[in-house]
């Protein structure tokens, strides 16, 4: 069977690659948003609305969802805005590092509108020269303004001490301390991320062979820990008296009854009860992966196994644990 070529003019030829282009620029906001996870979306969309709320009081009326899915909305949009937003942030009260994760989504989305047309590129030019703080500016910024800050997110995780860490994992011999003693297992043990947590199926825990089997939505990777210990003794204890499913938390109902499944919120507002029992404020779930991390560097783990386990995709975070570990004047000698 032959095939033809089928001859175009040049205008012909043009006018398809037009039609291609139009498609494309049509496509461009769902094609990237397809290809991101779900936490991912649902951060962008907040840190757009934040845009939005910005651009309504400078007399500029778009819904965030029209800047989350709409590539012809940003077309207005010009880099002296996105250095007044920066500014507005900081009069708000914003932590540095969360203006930064906003100016950074507003400017992944100004470069797929200029991708599909609708940023001229001169102006995307100047819109890529923006710049958040770096950590020293920041800090020269967080000493002249006024501090209020914005939000939940803490500018520094709370500190969890090894003794501090063995006092929650011991909980009331109860159906709910002894599920509160297994999430704070899974949390300083294993360095599950919240969302990690609340996803875990009752079948993750193998008893028998002693592994904890779990899938890390963020980096799209599934893993295997060996339970420590005290995991281990935790998870045998639970399960003797609770048959969760479909997934392993079951979730508090009034009188100390557990049902149903524990969400993220309630194992992050959970944590913070326990720890504020034994003197803990102010802390989140995340501060139990911070301490497994910290916990790891100072028994001697090496990097890249931290970041294995840990379950990032580079070793710029387990550097920094153990950067925060290191002592800076060893082997220093001071003569005479």
């Amino acid at each position: 069977m032959s095939h033809e070529m089928i001859p175009y003019t040049t205008d012909q030829a043009r006018a398809i690659g037009q039609v291609a282009n139009s498609y494309a620029a049509r496509s461009v906001f769902t094609d990237y948003q397809g290809r991101i996870a779900a936490n991912t979306k649902r951060r962008q969309h907040d840190d757009l609305a934040l845009f939005a709320r910005f651009l309504a009081g400078a007399g500029m009326q778009i819904a965030p969802d029209d800047l989350y899915s709409l590539p012809e909305t940003w077309q207005p949009i010009t880099y002296g805005l996105l250095e007044a937003f920066v500014r507005w942030q900081l009069q708000q009260g914003y932590a540095i590092g969360s203006i930064n994760v906003h100016l950074a989504t507003v400017k992944k989305y100004c470069q797929l509108a200029a991708k599909a047309g609708t940023i001229a590129p001169d102006e995307i030019a100047l819109i890529r020269l923006v710049q958040g703080f770096r950590q020293k500016e920041g800090r020269n910024a967080d000493k002249i303004r006024e501090q209020r800050r914005v939000g939940t997110k803490k500018a520094e995780p709370v500190i969890i001490s090894f003794d501090q860490a063995q006092l929650l994992k011991q909980q009331p011999d109860t159906a709910q301390g002894r599920r509160d003693a297994l999430l704070m297992c899974l949390l300083l043990d294993h360095g599950l991320r919240c969302g990690e947590i609340a996803e875990l199926p009752a079948s993750a825990i193998n008893l028998t062979g002693g592994v904890l089997t779990f899938y890390r939505r963020k980096v799209d990777k599934t893993q295997i820990h060996e339970l420590t210990r005290d995991t281990l003794i935790a998870a045998s204890r639970y399960f003797a008296i609770c048959t969760p499913g479909p997934y392993l938390l079951l979730g508090s109902r009034k009188g100390g009854q557990l049902a149903g499944r524990m969400s993220e919120r309630a194992i992050s507002d959970r944590a913070r009860v326990l720890c504020a029992r034994i003197g803990l404020a102010g802390v989140s779930a995340h501060d139990g992966r911070h301490a497994w991390a910290t916990f790891a560097v100072r028994g001697g783990t090496d990097l890249k196994t931290l970041q294995d386990a840990g379950g990032w995709n580079s070793i710029a975070m387990p550097s920094r644990y153990a950067a925060s570990q290191q002592i800076a004047n060893r082997g220093v000698v001071l003569g005479k």
